[in-house]
């Protein structure tokens, strides 16, 4: 009797427990913006060639909370209302370029992601890129001009790792504990007339260790130019692999013509990897307002996605295909071009901007004729700068159809201001209300172009009220030009009493244009946001120096 109680107590107290465990994971999780996710994680969406909503951008947070990095202004997440209009804005070439070319090699010195850092440990930056077959390894005192060291893994080279290879991501992690795993790599690669994905470690991006978790997969769902990244929002790893519904290893699931697609696996350890198909769900794609190119009569095909947390959103670098195929490729490499996206949850992204952000050369016989690729890492903050690394291919004039024209690989540089990827520009009587929001910090800054104009700050209550002291009598305008200047009110003012509480700004914006805000709990102004590959100003990951 006493036995059967027990066991009916125990199937009751399972079923409590099982109940218990589906309503946690039923409960939605708050994202350090304030989006609530729900749901099953990451969601299984059919990739599609129809365009998609972004759903936090349909259904927004009541309130968003500010606290990690600046405010960017490329889409409606923090607009309440406006009469400013958005202009998007594209980085200009550096003189230099390419800042490195071939010297030695026979086809490429150029990134095909691998990775570009500042490494403040040693005051370098550091470049990892694709030397003909092999990966090679040159340092830069000010990211312009590049040395190749003569290393020992390859006596008398920078060759850092030998062995037929395609693209490869190579991480330098700031905030890993293991000084053994320091680097991180994903490489593709091929190992006895086999393609594999390998995923390793060095302590000092010099030395690899041998393949790690998954060993050598090439068993394993995948296609080249698979990539990685980080996401810190959330401390995952995320594998960017890159499938098709044509080849050996087509993914049925997908529509018919949809070439070349993304799949998604997050892991907490890079080392992870995945066994089958089933761990990796569909992601993103090329869709029907990415438009082909009118000398080529192809749809668009997302070719790559690397990825870096800037600030306070997910930075995608989207290199986009517009043709031709191999076998059609002539004296002219294939038209690859680089276009942003950005995600505030890590998975979906907005690409209000289809036109290209780092573009090939229309003329013939330039270094970026063709092929247009992004660096790992992303981009580089470099006083009020950010950095793009690129590589490009001139090509061969000379060449087979099919066989060679990828050729004369160099490595690009594109200047961009900071935060500058989009600005709301307004004239005389501009105004730009935002969502509710909220803050532990006390002084307001701004990124803008006032020096033909100005820009001041009111900040409203719930009932839509002017707080206060905080009007725009009280406001001190700013009429300069800055990447980071302080907003003030008359008689010392400061947001500290409204720490914690929910409320808006109102900018007053006349003749100028407005690319960021946050409210920074030092008065130096530091953002506490992500800085992507790093630069000169930071010791860490974030912005708090």
């Amino acid at each position: 009797m006493l036995r059967q109680e027990c066991r009916r107590l125990g199937i009751i107290l399972t079923a409590v427990l099982l109940t218990l465990a589906v309503s946690v994971t039923a409960f939605p999780e708050t994202l350090y913006n304030g989006i609530e996710r729900n749901g099953e994680w990451p969601p299984r969406v059919p990739v599609t060639r129809k365009y998609q909503p972004v759903p936090y951008l349909q259904t927004r947070p009541p309130v968003v909370l500010i606290d990690v990095g600046r405010q960017l202004f490329i889409d409606d997440f923090l607009i309440e209302s406006t009469n400013l209009s958005r202009t998007f804005h594209r980085p200009e070439m550096h003189p230099a370029s390419p800042v490195l070319r071939r010297e030695g090699e026979k086809e490429a010195a150029a990134p095909f992601s691998d990775g570009i850092f500042y490494d403040p440990s040693m005051k370098l930056f550091r470049a990892w890129y694709r030397c003909d077959h092999n990966t090679c390894y040159a340092t830069s005192k000010d990211g312009i001009h590049w040395e190749r060291p003569s290393l020992d893994v390859v006596p008398g080279t920078n060759i850092v790792l030998s062995g037929p290879r395609d693209s490869s991501t190579i991480w330098l992690d700031l905030e890993e504990k293991d000084p053994e795993r320091r680097h991180k790599m994903l490489f593709y690669t091929r190992y006895k007339r086999e393609y594999s994905i390998e995923l390793r470690a060095s302590p000092d991006g010099i030395h690899w260790s041998e393949p790690l978790g998954m060993g050598r997969t090439y068993l394993l769902p995948h296609y080249d130019r698979s990539t990685m990244f980080f996401n810190p929002f959330r401390n995952k790893w995320v594998y960017s692999i890159r499938l098709s519904n044509v080849g050996g290893m087509a993914a049925p699931e997908l529509e018919d013509g949809i070439g070349r697609v993304r799949f998604y696996k997050e892991v907490s350890d890079f080392a992870e990897g995945w066994k089958d198909r089933a761990e990796l769900a569909p992601w993103v794609s090329a869709d029907e307002r990415d438009l082909p190119h009118p000398e080529i009569n192809v749809l668009p095909q997302l070719y790559n996605l690397d990825a870096v947390a800037y600030e306070s959103v997910m930075l995608g670098l989207f290199t986009m295909w517009r043709g031709p195929e191999n076998q059609d490729v002539k004296d002219r490499p294939k038209r690859n071009e680089v276009v942003l996206g950005y995600s505030r949850d890590g998975f979906h992204w907005d690409r209000p901007d289809r036109t290209p952000f780092i573009g090939v050369s229309e003329k013939r016989g330039d270094w970026n004729w063709g092929n247009v690729q992004s660096a790992g890492g992303g981009c580089l903050i470099v006083d009020d700068k950010l950095y793009f690394y690129f590589s490009g291919l001139r090509g061969n004039p000379e060449s087979i159809p099919g066989k060679n024209a990828d050729q004369d690989a160099s490595m690009g540089l594109a200047i961009l201001r900071r935060d500058g990827f989009a600005s709301m520009d307004g004239a005389s009587d501009g105004k730009l209300v935002t969502r509710p929001i909220r803050f532990s910090g006390k002084y307001l800054f701004i990124n803008a172009d006032a020096s033909m104009g100005s820009v001041a700050a009111e900040v409203i209550d719930t009932r839509g009220r002017v707080i206060k002291g905080f009007d725009l009598a009280n406001s001190i305008p700013v009429n300069t030009d800055g990447t980071k200047i302080a907003l003030h009110w008359k008689h010392g003012k400061d947001l500290a009493k409204l720490t914690g509480k929910q409320v808006s700004i109102r900018f007053h914006v006349s003749n100028a244009r407005l690319f960021s805000f946050w409210v920074s709990a030092e008065a130096g102004g530091t953002s506490h946001g992500y800085v992507a590959a790093g630069g000169p100003a930071f010791r860490g990951p974030r912005d708090t120096e």
